[in-house]
C-alpha cells in the first residue's frame, strides 16, 4: 500500500496524467487485439453426454443453453464435502445478478456449476439470495473433464475457480470454445474494477495479498473472518 505520494501543481499532474494515458490506451489496444484472438481459437466437439442436477430434475448440457446459442459456465468451487462455497467464488458471483438480463437477451445464458450435491448449492444460493441458474454435476466428469476440479495424487481433488464458454449450432452440436481459471476470471469481479481507480487501489496488504484479505460473503462482513478456501 502506497501513501506517501508527491503533491504537486495542477499543471504537473496533467502532464503526469497524459503520460499515464497514453499507456493506458495502448494496453486498452492490446486488450482488443488479445479479445480478437481468443475468438479465433480453434473449438472442440462435445461428444460426451454430461447429466447434472438441475432444480427440476436432471439435465444435459444441451439445457444449460435455454434456447441461446451460447453458454458461459461458471465453474464455482464448492466440494462436496464443504459446508460453504468458496468465498472468492460467491464474491464473483454476486456481479453476475444485475448482468444475467442484459446477457440472456444477446444471446447468452451463464450457469454455474459445482461438485456439491444439489440440496447444498440450494440451501447456500437461499442463503445469499441468488437468482442465477446453479447445477451440481455430482456423479459426471464434467468438473474433471474441463479441469475445474483436478484429482491429486493424495486422492484428494482440488476445485478451481474459472469458465468455460460453450457454443451450440443450428443442428444442435455444441463444442467448447474457451476456459479460463484463477486470475483469468478476476474481469467478471466488477468491483475490483471500481478499486483500480481508488487511491489506495486493491489494498490487499496481507496476510495472503489477495481476495482473502478483506472478501467476506455477503452475509458476514459485520461479524466474521474470511474463510475461502481458494485462499486460504
Amino acid at each position: 500500500m502506497q501513501t506517501n505520494h508527491a503533491v504537486v501543481s495542477r499543471p504537473e499532474w496533467e502532464a503526469a496524467r497524459l503520460a499515464l494515458l497514453a499507456r493506458e490506451k495502448a494496453l486498452t489496444r492490446n486488450q482488443d487485439a488479445l479479445a480478437r484472438e481468443r475468438l479465433e481459437l480453434p473449438w472442440v466437439q462435445v461428444q460426451k453426454r454430461y447429466q447434472f442436477q438441475g432444480e427440476h430434475g436432471p439435465v444435459g448440457l444441451a439445457d444449460l443453453f435455454a434456447g441461446n446459442s451460447q453458454l458461459l459456465v461458471y465453474h464455482f468451487m464448492y466440494g462436496p464435502d464443504w459446508q460453504e462455497g468458496c468465498v472468492g467464488c460467491s464474491f464473483l458471483v454476486d456481479h453476475l445478478e444485475a448482468a444475467m438480463m442484459h446477457l440472456r437477451h444477446h444471446d447468452v445464458s451463464v450457469v454455474a456449476v459445482s461438485r456439491a450435491p444439489l440440496g447444498k448449492l440450494q440451501a447456500f444460493k437461499q442463503r445469499m439470495g441468488w437468482q442465477f441458474p446453479w447445477v451440481s454435476s455430482e456423479g459426471c466428469d464434467f468438473n474433471f473433464d474441463m479441469q475445474a476440479s483436478v484429482a491429486q495424487a493424495d486422492g484428494s481433488v482440488q476445485e478451481r475457480s474459472g469458465i468455460s464458454a460453450f457454443f451450440r449450432d443450428p443442428d444442435g452440436e455444441i463444442f467448447h470454445t474457451y476456459s479460463t481459471f484463477e486470475r483469468g476470471v478476476e474481469r467478471l469481479a466488477g468491483a475490483y474494477n471500481y478499486l483500480e481507480f481508488a487511491p489506495l487501489g486493491r489494498n490487499e496488504s496481507g496476510p495472503h495479498f489477495n481476495l482473502g484479505d478483506w472478501v467476506r460473503h455477503h452475509d458476514r462482513y459485520d461479524n466474521a473472518p474470511s474463510a475461502c478456501h481458494a485462499c486460504g
